[in-house]
């Protein structure tokens, strides 16, 4: 094993293959967290429109679950990077296709985001649909309306008994980000990849590469443990054991 091949001179654009592992690491957190902050912002809507009483509400987001839950990552991908720029209006496609910036990465995390929404979604319906329905009857004889039940009563509590699955979907979007490569985003694996190609260290590029993503996986579960011990909710997931 010769890990010095990270110090030798890159292939192309300059610099050393360090830079490029420092580049892909730097690409891959960017899609992880905002498709994050797009899955958890639409899965929480979501969420909340599938434990509503109306159908009109309830059925679309039940759509949208099964569809963009069951149709794997991959095609969503290639759906999202090839596909919609030609179903789309013509001036919309032609802007997707030569005039967006960065067209890759915003198709990657758009991608990324509304199908790990998807079961986000799942999860904040649970996290509602496990609290007594008594908490809710309670709210509403205090004259709150439904909307400030699931705004003062229900999401909050929902949000602190889910924190554990919420996290698997955390660590989950960082792995699936991998996927971007298939578009031409250069994160970890694509790099880790290239390099490999270019200096045939398949084992040391790999080696590295994994380190990498053990580390986030790590930072994010001990900073999750951390949070759910300050907000877990006794009787309920997470106080199991404490």
């Amino acid at each position: 094993m010769d890990f010095s091949v990270f110090f030798q001179p890159a292939f192309s654009g300059g610099g050393i293959y360090l830079d490029w592992v420092l580049s892909g690491i730097k690409w891959t957190l960017l899609v992880s967290i905002l498709s994050w902050i797009i899955a958890f912002t639409a899965g929480s809507v979501l969420g909340v429109l599938r434990t509503t009483q109306l159908t009109v509400l309830r059925a679309p987001a039940a759509v949208y679950v099964e569809v963009f839950r069951n149709v794997p990552l991959l095609v969503q991908m290639f759906i999202w990077y090839f596909v919609l720029p030609e179903i789309v209006p013509k001036s919309m496609g032609d802007w997707l296709k030569t005039r967006m910036p960065m067209p890759e990465f915003w198709n990657a995390v758009l991608c990324l985001g509304f199908y790990t929404a998807s079961r986000v979604a799942e999860q904040v319906r649970s996290g509602i649909q496990s609290i007594p329905k008594g908490q809710t009857e309670a709210g509403l004889a205090m004259g709150l309306t439904r909307l400030q039940v699931y705004r003062h009563v229900l999401l909050p509590m929902a949000y602190r008994i889910i924190i554990p699955p919420l996290t698997s979907e955390f660590l989950t979007i960082f792995k699936n980000s991998s996927v971007a490569l298939t578009i031409g985003v250069l994160e970890l694996t694509a790099q880790a990849r290239q390099i490999s190609e270019y200096t045939f260290r398949t084992f040391e590029v790999f080696t590295v590469a994994t380190v990498v993503y053990v580390l986030i996986t790590l930072t994010v579960t001990v900073a999750m443990r951390e949070l759910e011990k300050k907000v877990r909710v006794p009787g309920y997931i997470g106080s199991a054991g404490k």
